[in-house]
């Protein structure tokens, strides 16, 4: 028995959140003469199970193997995604399902909304940062030389599909670094996710538990509520408060992480970095209490992230800060929290406040 939540962005979908969920693939594409499922090597037993039941429904099946990680999320990996639609003849009505984590789904989300101007896509996330995150609310996209996630598009799923089963072979670094986009989720929005995990972290990792279960599907509830309400990320811009970018809390510095890191770091790591560099600058700017501080680096340090960068990098990240997509100009802008569950925009801070706070996370 799954559960499903609904989103209504540009269109309506539903998350459904579950175990053995997969015998639902060939109803969630119905219509589709061809469809194409993208994914990593190392899910290709499972691509080849959807590609028999979709085979058994008459559908015609094409697959793609695409690099691990961020690996696939370059424009010549795009470009193989189309250069395999065009030559299978795929129209309209036909549709890509992403099968794998968070890097997977932003491919194909960005391929099915860019080949002839948007075809349907079916997401199945495999690791927990998917679930909770990637794979929800649309946003599709690849990076370039000069940052992550700088070219993209808009682009809702026809419906995720969050097999929690396929978490049981999921690495272990790799569900621990999903676990920052669920306490992100517990700092913004929902203290008692936080209050889990300091109550027993072993059964918030454990992939076979109903605790994980409940923490996906809380995360994906907070997340369907704020894409529903903001699909585009425009409410901050046009005054109307956060919107979106509460899901950013933690991004600004942990997508620079990851850049001067040349994406070697699990996203998940890159934004527990990021997590404690604006608790500090909160902090620093007299928003945020030292307990709650104190509180981001208990959470995240009982999860086994990390919580400190090494020093001596303060003008790469900067610069990669920079061209962040949230900044306007020359000015940056961070999520932050005027205490637990109150994110607000800092906007502008003084270049000495922001240097000041990464040398409070500077270290081995």
């Amino acid at each position: 028995m799954a559960d499903v939540i609904r989103v209504s962005a540009e269109r309506r979908y539903d998350v459904a959140i579950g175990r053995g969920l997969l015998d639902q693939v060939p109803g969630m594409v119905d219509g589709a003469r061809r469809v194409c499922i993208i994914h990593p090597e190392v899910m290709s037993a499972v691509g080849a199970r959807l590609g028999d039941g979709l085979g058994e429904a008459g559908v015609e099946v094409h697959s793609l193997t695409i690099p691990d990680a961020e690996g696939a999320k370059t424009a010549a990996v795009l470009e193989s995604c189309w250069t395999l639609l065009g030559a299978a003849g795929f129209t309209r009505s036909d549709a890509i399902i992403g099968l794998g984590g968070g890097a997977t789904t932003d491919l194909a989300g960005f391929a099915a909304a860019t080949w002839l101007r948007g075809i349907r896509v079916l997401q199945i996330p495999t690791t927990l940062l998917g679930m909770v995150d990637a794979a929800i609310g649309g946003k599709t996209g690849i990076n370039t030389p000069a940052g992550k996630n700088l070219v993209g598009a808009f682009h809702s799923p026809c419906g995720v599909l969050c097999d929690l089963d396929l978490l049981v072979t999921l690495p272990r670094g790799d569900l621990r670094a999903g676990m920052a986009e669920v306490v992100k989720v517990g700092f913004t929005s929902d203290r008692t996710i936080l209050d889990d995990i300091l109550a027993n972290v072993d059964a918030c990792l454990d992939p076979e538990g109903a605790m994980i279960a409940d923490l996906v599907r809380r995360a994906v509830q907070v997340k369907a509520d704020v894409v529903t309400a903001d699909f585009r990320e425009t409410s901050a811009t046009a005054g109307g408060g956060l919107g979106r970018e509460v899901l950013n809390y933690g991004h600004t510095f942990g997508h620079a992480v990851a850049r001067v890191e040349d994406f070697r770091w699990r996203h998940g790591e890159a934004v527990s970095v990021g997590l404690m560099y604006v608790a500090e600058l909160a902090n620093l700017a007299g928003m945020l209490p030292s307990a709650d501080v104190a509180l981001h680096h208990e959470v995240l340090g009982l999860l086994g992230l990390p919580t400190r960068y090494p020093s001596g990098h303060w003008a790469a990240l900067l610069s990669a800060m920079q061209i962040d997509k949230k900044a306007r100009g020359a000015m940056l802008r961070f999520v932050v929290l005027d205490g637990i569950g109150n994110p607000v925009n800092l906007n502008g801070p003084d270049p000495a406040l922001m240097e000041a706070a990464y040398a409070r996370i500077s270290g081995p």
